[in-house]
C-alpha cells in the first residue's frame, strides 16, 4: 500500500493488503476509504475484510496539513522538511470501534497528553515561563495551538523563549508580558493591560516561585519569598477573576510543592499563624519562608476552587515531581552544590511537561501529573 511504502514499511501478504487495483485514501479529517482504479468507483470498507478503519488521531508531531495552489491537501513534515500528498496516519489505521482512554503515568510526555488535543481556542497564562517547568509547559501548550502569554519579570529572557517556540513552529502563537510579582504595582498594571486586550483566559498556571531566598522586603513591605511565590499569585488570580468567569469552562492550576509539610505555618488549633508569613530577619530561615509560600498555595486552590467551581472555573495545585532539576536553587550556594551531585539522579527538564491534575477535597494528596521524558 502506498502509505505503508512511504512509511518505510514492506508490503505483506496479509488479509489487509490490498488487491490490484484498490488504493487506500483518507479524508481531511481521518477516515479511511478505499478507491478501486478498476471499476472507478470508492467505498468505506476493505474489499477484503469488510472492516471500516479511521486513522489514530490527530497528524504526528512536526507534521500539519495544508492546502497547495491546486486546491489539493498535501502534508507537510516541518522537521523533515519534506511534504506528501498520502496521510502519514495512513500507515497507523485503527478499527472503527470505541477506543478507551489511555491511561499516563510518570513515563507519559507531554506529546502523548496532548495527542489529538487542538487547542486553538485556548488562551493559555504562564507565570515564570521563561525557564524550567513554566518554559515546558508553555512550550507545549504553544506547540498544540493555545495563544500563550509568558508572564515574567525578566522581559529579555522571556522574549528569548518566546522566539525558541517560535523556531520550533511557524506557527505557534506566544507573546511575552511584563508582570513582576514581588510589585504589587506590577500585578494591578499587567492585570489591567490583559483586560484592556479583551482576551479570554482559559488556563492560568501559576508558576513562578524563588527558593533559597537572602532576607529581603519587597517595594510593598513584604518578605520577597512569601510574596513572589504565594501573595503575588493571589492578587493576580482575583484580579482576573472576572475575565476566568467569563470565559468558563477555564482552570486555574497552581505550582504548590511536597514540602509545604514541612511547616510551622498551622497551629496547634489548625489556625494559620499570619504573623508567621512576613518575619522579620532574625526570624527568617529561607527553605522555611519557601515551605510556608507552598502550603499558602495549596490552601488557596482549595478554597479558589470551592468559590470559582459553581462558575465554571477549576482551580488545582500540584506538585511537580521530587528531585525535578530547574534552576530555582540558584539563590544560595549550597542547594546549588547538592543539586549538583544530585542531578544525574533527577528528571530532565529537557523533557516537555504537561500538567494532568486532579481537584481534591480536605487533606493535601499527591496530585497525579505527568512529568515528561
Amino acid at each position: 500500500m502506498a502509505a505503508l511504502k512511504y512509511s518505510g514499511m514492506d508490503d505483506t501478504d496479509s488479509e489487509d493488503e490490498l488487491p490490484p487495483g484498490w488504493e487506500e485514501r483518507s479524508t481531511t479529517d481521518g477516515w479511511v476509504y478505499y478507491a478501486n482504479h478498476e471499476e472507478m468507483k470508492t467505498q468505506w470498507e476493505h474489499p477484503k475484510t469488510g472492516k471500516k478503519k479511521r486513522c489514530a488521531g490527530a497528524l504526528l508531531y512536526g507534521w500539519e496539513q495544508e492546502t497547495d495552489d491546486k486546491g489539493q491537501i498535501l502534508y507537510v513534515d516541518h522537521i523533515n522538511k519534506r511534504s506528501t500528498f498520502f496521510d502519514p496516519r495512513q500507515a497507523f489505521t485503527v478499527e472503527d470501534l470505541q477506543v478507551k482512554p489511555k491511561r499516563y503515568d510518570g513515563n507519559s510526555t507531554a506529546l502523548e497528553v496532548l495527542h489529538a488535543r487542538d487547542l486553538s481556542d485556548r488562551v493559555v497564562l504562564v507565570t515564570g515561563a521563561n525557564s524550567g517547568i513554566g518554559f515546558e509547559t508553555a512550550r507545549s501548550f504553544a506547540l498544540h495551538g493555545a495563544h500563550v502569554i509568558l508572564a515574567c519579570r525578566n522581559q529579555s529572557r522571556a522574549s528569548k523563549a518566546a522566539s525558541l517556540i517560535m523556531e520550533e513552529w511557524r506557527k505557534a502563537r506566544v507573546e511575552a508580558m511584563p508582570l513582576d510579582l514581588a510589585s504589587l504595582r506590577s500585578v494591578r498594571e499587567f492585570a489591567e493591560i490583559f483586560k484592556a486586550r479583551k482576551l479570554p483566559l482559559h488556563i492560568l498556571v501559576c508558576n513562578a516561585a524563588v527558593c533559597t531566598q537572602p532576607w529581603n522586603l519587597t517595594e510593598d513591605g513584604l518578605e520577597t519569598t512569601f510574596q513572589i511565590c504565594h501573595l503575588g499569585h493571589f492578587y493576580l488570580v482575583q484580579l482576573l477573576q472576572d475575565v476566568l468567569r467569563h470565559s468558563a469552562p477555564a482552570r486555574v492550576v497552581v505550582v504548590s510543592s511536597e514540602s509545604h509539610r514541612f511547616t510551622d505555618l498551622v497551629g496547634s488549633c489548625g489556625k494559620v499563624e499570619l504573623s508567621l508569613l512576613s518575619p522579620p530577619q532574625k526570624e527568617y530561615w529561607s527553605m522555611l519562608a519557601y515551605n510556608r509560600a507552598k502550603l499558602c498555595n495549596i490552601l488557596f486552590s482549595n478554597e479558589l476552587h470551592r468559590r470559582m467551581s459553581p462558575h465554571g472555573v477549576t482551580c488545582n495545585a500540584l506538585h511537580p515531581g521530587n528531585m525535578m532539576y530547574t534552576s530555582i536553587h540558584r539563590s544560595w550556594w549550597l542547594m546549588t552544590l547538592l543539586f549538583t551531585f544530585a542531578r544525574p539522579f533527577t528528571k530532565s527538564m529537557k523533557v516537555r511537561m504537561f500538567i494532568r491534575v486532579n481537584h481534591f477535597t480536605g487533606s493535601w494528596k499527591v496530585i497525579h501529573l505527568v512529568i515528561l521524558s
